[in-house]
């Protein structure tokens, strides 16, 4: 199994006292290298994403404001949760370039499996609008560059936000399934009542805890798999569903995220030949983020 991050990932600035701070990587590799994970996997640095892989998904004018407006001092806002600092930009396309790399070493058949310790997360983004900490969408950048190759994709994404950005980027691409499960009402209110047959929203009231997480997955995932077989599931992977997580309110415990993602591999399994391709979204407990990432990678790597 691979493992792909940036240096940049964790130079990303934000302002004092932002959730989205760079502490969160070194959570990440702490986590899995208390787990004994590192040294089980290959971790390798992730490409650049190229401008036109980008605008596979993403608006040319998005890019290139985002291009114009990247810093070379201070922080820039863009919007009241997003901002910019001099390593934002090369963050967020290594970001997405660590998807892509991630889809390739999968299809070329190098490897079955691949995790992307990087920020910022991506979900958020929308085809032209950076938003919610998010500048690139880069589950979705990987999605689009996998179907040059395969005829149908799938993103699953458990993060405690919905998957507004992955969601309308894909809302009316058929071969692309997106799955999100997500408290609601809750941040960002978007996309979260649309209906198609490829986007499968799993709204969860505050409060909702391991049992009642794992049937509503049971319930609106397993019949959308079933019938839309893809060939190869992306994942983005959000753990600040954890009830230690200070954003939200949903109640889920470590064990949740190993129990989702060994559903994910199982599924996998069934339709993809085991490919998967996962990417780090929230999560902003360091201690939860750390032990739940672990849980992930770990039933990657199994």
């Amino acid at each position: 199994m691979l493992v792909y991050s940036h240096p940049d990932c964790a130079r990303h600035e934000v302002p004092d006292g932002h959730p989205e701070r760079s502490d969160r990587m070194g959570a990440v590799m702490a986590g899995l290298e208390h787990a004994g994970l590192l040294a089980q996997v290959e971790t390798r640095q992730a490409s650049r994403a190229s401008n036109e892989e980008l605008a596979g998904v993403h608006a040319t004018d998005l890019i290139q404001i985002l291009t114009t407006t990247s810093p070379t001092d201070d922080l820039v806002a863009i919007d009241a949760d997003t901002c910019m600092g001099p390593t934002s930009l090369s963050a967020a396309i290594h970001a997405a370039g660590a998807v892509l790399d991630g889809v390739r070493a999968v299809l070329d058949g190098t490897h079955r499996r691949a995790f992307c310790a990087v920020r910022p997360p991506g979900h958020h983004a929308e085809a032209d609008a950076a938003m919610g900490f998010c500048l690139f969408n880069s589950v979705a950048v990987g999605a689009h560059a996998a179907l040059e190759q395969l005829e149908r994709v799938a993103i699953l994404d458990f993060d405690v936000h919905h998957g507004n950005g992955t969601v309308d980027i894909f809302k009316n691409r058929p071969e692309v399934l997106v799955c999100s499960s997500f408290q609601h009402p809750f941040y960002p209110f978007r996309y979260a009542d649309i209906h198609r047959p490829n986007i499968v929203n799993t709204p969860l009231p505050a409060g909702t805890a391991s049992d009642a997480f794992r049937q509503a997955i049971e319930r609106d995932w397993l019949p959308a798999l079933d019938a839309h077989r893809p060939q190869l599931i992306l994942v983005s992977a959000g753990f600040d569903a954890h009830a230690h997580d200070p954003l939200a309110q949903l109640q889920l415990q470590t064990d949740d995220f190993r129990w989702i993602t060994e559903l994910i591999v199982d599924q996998a399994e069934r339709f993809a030949d085991g490919a998967v391709v996962s990417t780090l979204e929230g999560g902003y407990d360091l201690d939860a983020l750390a032990a739940s990432a672990a849980a992930h990678v770990g039933a990657l790597a199994a």
